[in-house]
C-alpha cells in the first residue's frame, strides 16, 4: 500500500513532466503550463505522506517547501482561488499537521529517521542533498518568477533538476527504493531537452538584438 502511494505520487510527477515538455515542444520555447503545477502539488501531497510512512526524513524534506511554491505558482496563475476552499484549508493543513504528529515526540523521531538501522546518517544526508538542491529549484524559480510577476521556468532551474535528480537517483538506488529510481528517471531526458530549448532561444535572442 506504501508504495502504490509512493508510485501515484510519482506517475503524478510524470505526468507533469510529459504536459510541459509537450507544450514546450509544440511552443518551440520552454513554458509553464497550469497542469504542471496541479500535478506537481496532487504528486507532492501524496510523495509527502510516502516519505512520511517510510521515514524517510530526506523525502518529506525535499517535499515541504516546494509544496508551498506549487500552490504560489498556481495562485499566480489564477487557479488556486478556484479550488473550494475547504479543500485549500486542507491541502495547506495537512504537510503542518504531519510533521507536528512527526514532531511531537522528537525522541522517536530521532531515532527512527536518525538512528535508523535502515538508512546509514551517511547516506541520509547523501539523499537530503539531492533532495535540498531538487527543491532549491522550485526557490530559484520562485524569486525568478516573483521578480517577472509571471510563473516562468528558466534555464538553471532545469539544470538543478538534472543535478538533483541524479543524486536522487542514486540514493533510490542504496536504498533500493523503486519509486525514487523510476520517477526521477522519468524527467532526464526532459531536463536536457528544455536545457536545450532554453539555449536555443537566447541564442535566437541574442541573434535578433544583433540584427
Amino acid at each position: 500500500m506504501i508504495y502504490v502511494i509512493g508510485f501515484t505520487a510519482q506517475l503524478f510527477f510524470s505526468a507533469r513532466i510529459l504536459v510541459q515538455w509537450i507544450a514546450s515542444e509544440r511552443a518551440k520555447k520552454v513554458l509553464s503550463p497550469s497542469l504542471f503545477w496541479i500535478f506537481s502539488l496532487m504528486g507532492a501531497y501524496l510523495l509527502f505522506i510516502y516519505g512520511w510512512l517510510r521515514d524517510d526524513f530526506s523525502i518529506m524534506l525535499g517535499q515541504f517547501v516546494s509544496y508551498y511554491i506549487y500552490i504560489w505558482n498556481l495562485q499566480e496563475k489564477g487557479i488556486w482561488k478556484k479550488v473550494y476552499p475547504f479543500v485549500r484549508i486542507i491541502v495547506m493543513a495537512t504537510p503542518l499537521l504531519a510533521i507536528y504528529f512527526v514532531l511531537r515526540d522528537t525522541e522517536d523521531f530521532v531515532n527512527s529517521v536518525f538512528l535508523n538501522d535502515k538508512i546509514p546518517l551517511g547516506l541520509l544526508l547523501f539523499g537530503s542533498a539531492g533532495q535540498i538542491i531538487f527543491t532549491l529549484r522550485f526557490v530559484y524559480q520562485f524569486f525568478y518568477s516573483y521578480r517577472k510577476h509571471e510563473s516562468s521556468l528558466p534555464a538553471t532551474f532545469w539544470l538543478m533538476s538534472l543535478v538533483g535528480s541524479g543524486i536522487i537517483i542514486c540514493y533510490g538506488i542504496f536504498r533500493h527504493d523503486p519509486v525514487l529510481i523510476l520517477g526521477q528517471s522519468v524527467g532526464f531526458v526532459a531536463y536536457l531537452r528544455n536545457i536545450l530549448l532554453s539555449k536555443i532561444k537566447d541564442e535566437k535572442k541574442s541573434q535578433d538584438n544583433e540584427a
